[in-house]
């Protein structure tokens, strides 16, 4: 019958041969024989209770809980393999869960993708002006419309904010460059297309708020002042070209 000594048994195991040592003074694993100088000697019986205190300590059980478990007289090392084995299923799936955040946590530092503070859209507003903007949009849309257009910026990470005024910026550019053409040309409403997209990121958009946009930007003039910062007359053809689309949607 093949036998191991503690050194050969330790090195199997990946333990130190102090840990074999150790669980054969508390009896929690003793050797099949030993020679009369002292040497320890472990065989099949002795290797697969090796294993059961390694599955039991690698889901933290005392050792002393481990000795009565596997001293009891109805222990079943099959129902315990069965058992071993859907908790380091959980287990597992704990770690798999718990590696996830690490790497989300990861991207977040390197990529600044932390939630947005919603206040960063107003930078450079007083916190009257915010107030008076917020109660205004939501005696226009609704005040369901506003917070869940707040939700929806809070959980927007920072990177894919600044993507987002990048693409406003875009768009507002390339429409001042085809103003010369009709609003309801196919280059145009391609732009209008991206707008609409865009302001969707925002808020939920219906064809019917749209249309309301599209004559608040040319009958308040604030959003008209926005629009001509890129050019003169870019408020109404932004809004024509609005009311255009909505034409198709609807």
């Amino acid at each position: 019958m093949e036998k191991f000594s503690v050194k050969q048994l330790a090195k199997l195991a990946g333990l130190s041969v102090r840990t074999l040592h150790d669980y054969d003074a508390i009896a929690l694993l003793q050797p099949m024989s030993r020679t009369g100088a002292g040497y320890r000697f472990y065989g099949r019986e002795q290797i697969l209770r090796l294993q059961q205190i390694m599955f039991y300590r690698e889901l933290q059980f005392p050792l002393a809980e481990i000795a009565a478990i596997l001293d009891g007289e109805n222990f079943d090392m099959l129902q315990a393999l069965e058992n071993h084995k859907v908790m380091l299923l959980q287990k597992h799936a704990r770690l798999e869960t718990l590696l996830n955040t690490i790497d989300m946590t990861i991207e977040q530092l390197i990529n600044k993708t932390e939630k947005m503070d919603y206040n960063e859209m107003y930078k450079g507003f007083s916190k009257e002006q915010i107030e008076a903007y917020e109660k205004e949009a939501k005696g226009k849309w609704g005040e369901q419309v506003i917070e869940d257009s707040k939700q929806k910026v809070m959980n927007m990470g920072k990177g894919n904010f600044e993507a987002l005024q990048q693409e406003t910026e875009d768009i507002n550019t390339s429409l001042a460059a085809v103003m010369h053409m009709a609003a309801g040309s196919p280059e145009v409403q391609a732009l209008v297309k991206r707008h609409y997209a865009m302001v969707s990121n925002y808020f939920d958009v219906t064809p019917q708020i749209y249309r309301g946009m599209a004559k608040m930007y040319v009958e308040d003039s604030r959003f008209s002042a926005y629009y001509e910062r890129y050019k003169t007359g870019l408020a109404e053809f932004l809004s024509k070209g609005m009311l255009h689309y909505c034409e198709g949607l609807l």
